[in-house]
């Protein structure tokens, strides 16, 4: 005992350092090991089994449905952040249009169009649909394919799927068949796991198909043996135009017509073209109607203060590629555009000055300096960067607005 007393002190301390740290170790060891237990979430785990069973019923291999899901242990929080969301904005009509028919679209349509002339004269031979609304698609579903590099948007679709199928109740019927087309896609041998990429709801490619679509709808333009929508435009864009075509698709007709109404209530429904005239509908800038006997809807998306369109066939028809109006007009506006047309003749009616997309990066870009915005500096004035606006409005005693407009530009150029 005595010679324990007489240790020096420093080497007792020395001691129980070494002892703290030992103990600190270890209990480091057993939280990191019940953190990688939660992160790995039992209950995924659990559906995950069960999923596979059903998975093998389906004809989905063994083997196919464990590479599927090699290192896939838990949802994707993202995804279920994206399926949930709300927008604190819902658009107008001019913040849709104006993010996507844009002069940098309409630019980089024309420029794709004379790149990829010999493979867009094969898909209209073989589709009849116009090279300008697959060109105005492929910029509203990728923006010519530069999401695909974005690798915060494009997920697993594996995972995407399987977390919609697990933990979305309102997507979970969605998810799982979803999830088995993907899985076929996968097994069939022709695209690889590395591949299978998506939005959050596993939209794939250039042209953002999901994967029943496209079983539905994939065409190999190139020859290569592979309906590589990922990697090749053009089996992307024939893909698209397949939809188009078994939907209806009307060869040589365009999807509908810009044109001015008279200062009375006119009749809901469709009617031949030539009954509108009757009504005092006419067509924008002089123009005569090619096909009197059309039948056509009228369509006012910002009500009458805003631009009118009689919409034919072709219209209803892209929106089986997105049910939605709005979508369906701007893809043929910005065809028209692509194709030469000039700009509407009336154009959508806006609180403020309107911005190019130089300008709106420009105003991105300073707001994010300011610590007012933490979205992507892309050149659309959506949510985010209104939502922005609105606080840097805020911090200087403006007038809340929260448009994308030259005077808020020029007001943060000046603070």
């Amino acid at each position: 005992m005595g010679q324990v007393a007489s240790l020096p002190a420093r080497r007792t301390g020395s001691h129980h350092v070494f002892l703290f740290a030992f103990l600190s170790l270890c209990a480091l060891l057993i939280v990191g090991a019940q953190v990688a237990v939660a992160a790995a979430d039992p209950g995924f785990e659990k559906w995950k089994k069960e999923f596979r069973q059903q998975a093998l019923k389906e004809g989905i291999t063994p083997e196919t449905f464990d590479r599927a899901f090699k290192g896939i242990d838990s949802p994707d929080q993202w995804v279920l952040d994206k399926a949930s969301f709300q927008p604190e904005f819902k658009a107008p009509v001019w913040q849709y249009f104006d993010n996507r028919v844009t002069k940098y679209a309409v630019q980089r349509g024309k420029a794709k169009k004379k790149e990829l002339k010999p493979w867009l004269d094969k898909i209209e031979k073989q589709s009849g649909v116009n090279p300008n609304i697959l060109l105005a698609i492929w910029s509203m579903e990728s923006s010519f394919g530069a999401i695909l590099d974005n690798k915060t948007v494009m997920r697993s679709v594996i995972r995407s799927l399987a977390t919609l199928a697990y933990a979305d109740p309102k997507r979970k019927k969605f998810g799982t068949s979803q999830l088995l087309a993907a899985l076929q896609i996968l097994q069939s041998g022709k695209i690889d796991e590395s591949n299978l990429t998506g939005s959050w709801a596993g939209a794939m490619g250039h042209t953002q198909f999901i994967p029943t679509s496209y079983q539905a709808y994939a065409v190999d333009m190139d020859g290569d043996g592979k309906k590589d929508i990922w990697n090749s435009v053009p089996d992307a864009l024939a893909t698209a135009a397949n939809l188009l075509k078994k939907n209806g698709w009307v060869s040589g007709q365009t999807w509908g017509y810009e044109v001015t109404i008279p200062d009375r209530k006119l009749p809901a429904g469709k009617l031949k073209i030539s009954e509108w005239e009757k009504l005092g509908v006419k067509r924008v800038r002089g123009k005569e109607f090619p096909r009197p006997n059309d039948v056509a809807e009228l369509k006012l998306p910002a009500g009458r203060k805003g631009p009118a369109f009689l919409m034919l066939k072709n219209f209803f028809v892209i929106k089986r590629y997105n049910n939605s109006d709005r979508y369906a007009a701007a893809v043929g506006i910005l065809a028209d555009q692509i194709g030469g047309a000039p700009p509407l003749s009336k154009d959508w009616k806006r609180p403020f000055t309107k911005l190019d997309r130089d300008e709106v990066i420009e105003l991105q870009t300073k707001l994010k300096e300011k610590g007012f915005y933490d979205g992507e500096i892309d050149g659309k004035a959506g949510g985010g960067t209104r939502k922005a606006i609105l606080k840097f409005e805020e911090s200087v005693g403006v007038d809340l607005q929260g448009f994308p407009s030259k005077e808020v530009l020029e007001l943060i150029r000046k603070n």
